[in-house]
């Protein structure tokens, strides 16, 4: 086991512990993470097809709440076989050097009416920014379902090198959209 791992796992538990938050298992069959932007002038789609999330939450105290959400980078799909042979490249997500893009909130807030607001930090290509994913929350029993939103700046992050970098050819503003299901056993 590697140090990011075992720091992965301290992590979880020192978030379980002191708070009594949910522990919810996100269904990856259920779950998505979409993307969008614009290249040359036309809108474009596409989805992580694998990702991790751990998640400790309860809307009664939501601001002891924890998240961690792991995304493999290699997994984008368009649809579009030039796009994405690229965007592993060295210009876009580098995978080689950064497999995954890292999503930590280490706190919740509540809106109201079931919005709340993941506050983190989002890593990719090694550049760490502060993130608010604004999301809607609908609970029926031991059954969750969360939508949101965020739009970020590639290049704050490092994505898009070289001619890629100006926004000529694929603008800078991104589109990141989360559809979660989740499951869990109680309090």
């Amino acid at each position: 086991m590697n140090t990011r791992h075992l720091c992965l796992l301290a992590a979880l538990q020192v978030a379980a512990l002191p708070a009594a938050a949910a522990e919810w298992a996100v269904d990856p069959g259920k779950s998505v993470i979409r993307f969008s932007g614009v290249q040359v002038g036309v809108p474009f789609t596409g989805r992580f097809e694998r990702f991790k999330a751990a998640v400790d939450f309860d809307p009664a105290k939501p601001e002891a709440g924890h998240a961690l959400v792991l995304v493999d980078l290699a997994s984008a799909r368009t649809g579009d076989v030039q796009r994405d042979q690229a965007l592993p490249q060295k210009d876009w997500f580098d995978v080689k050097a950064a497999s995954e893009a890292r999503f930590e909130a280490t706190r919740f807030v509540d809106k109201g009416q079931g919005d709340y607001a993941a506050i983190g930090t989002l890593t990719i290509r090694g550049t760490s920014r502060p993130v608010t994913l604004p999301f809607h929350l609908t609970l029926d029993g031991g059954a969750a379902h969360a939508t949101g939103r965020v739009g970020l700046i590639r290049t704050e992050f490092g994505v898009g090198q070289g001619a890629w970098a100006s926004g000529q050819w694929v603008a800078l503003d991104v589109g990141v959209e989360v559809d979660i299901v989740a499951t869990t056993s109680g309090h």
